[in-house]
């Protein structure tokens, strides 16, 4: 008797377990659907000018917090198209005829990342171009504040500096 007692008993821990490791096979899934990402706002600040369809762009990401990024992927849209021969810094990529990807590197809660200096050559020589800026990737953080993360600037083949 004392046996099927604890027969009994065994079988009923392992029901408990069965349905504890059900649940907590659904728990996880429910709470990673429901999970909060973490936060930041990222901005792009800098200056462009343009000379004989040569454009020079410095820019600085910034990561107006709550919480730091360890990366992220700034991209950079052009209206004309770049010539085929491109001299882009680390972490930069071209992504077709207009468009260039660069890695921004860490940005720190409330601080500044690393400055991203390039010189892009475009096609022929337009009297203007405009240069489109985006996050399209925040290192897995959410970005609610997307007026400052999206911008386009105008440049005109002046020489002038036009500052963003």
């Amino acid at each position: 008797m004392r046996i099927l007692g604890v027969l009994g008993t065994a079988a009923a821990v392992a029901a408990t377990a069965a349905t504890v490791g059900v649940l907590a096979v659904a728990g996880p899934a429910v709470a990673a659907s429901s999970a909060v990402a973490p936060e930041a706002d990222l901005a792009f600040h800098g200056r462009l000018w343009m000379d004989g369809g040569r454009v020079e762009l410095r820019m600085t990401p910034q990561n107006h917090g709550p919480f730091g990024v360890a990366d992220a992927t700034v991209r950079l849209r052009w209206s004309a198209p770049l010539a085929d021969d491109q001299r882009l810094p680390a972490g930069c990529a071209r992504s077709g005829a207009r468009t260039v990807l660069c890695r921004t590197g860490v940005l720190p809660a409330d601080g500044w990342g690393r400055t991203l200096t390039m010189t892009v050559r475009l096609k022929g020589e337009p009297p203007e171009v405009r240069l489109g800026i985006d996050t399209v990737w925040g290192g897995g953080a959410v970005d609610r504040n997307h007026r400052n993360d999206r911008q386009e600037v105008l440049v005109l083949d002046t020489g002038d500096s036009y500052v963003f």
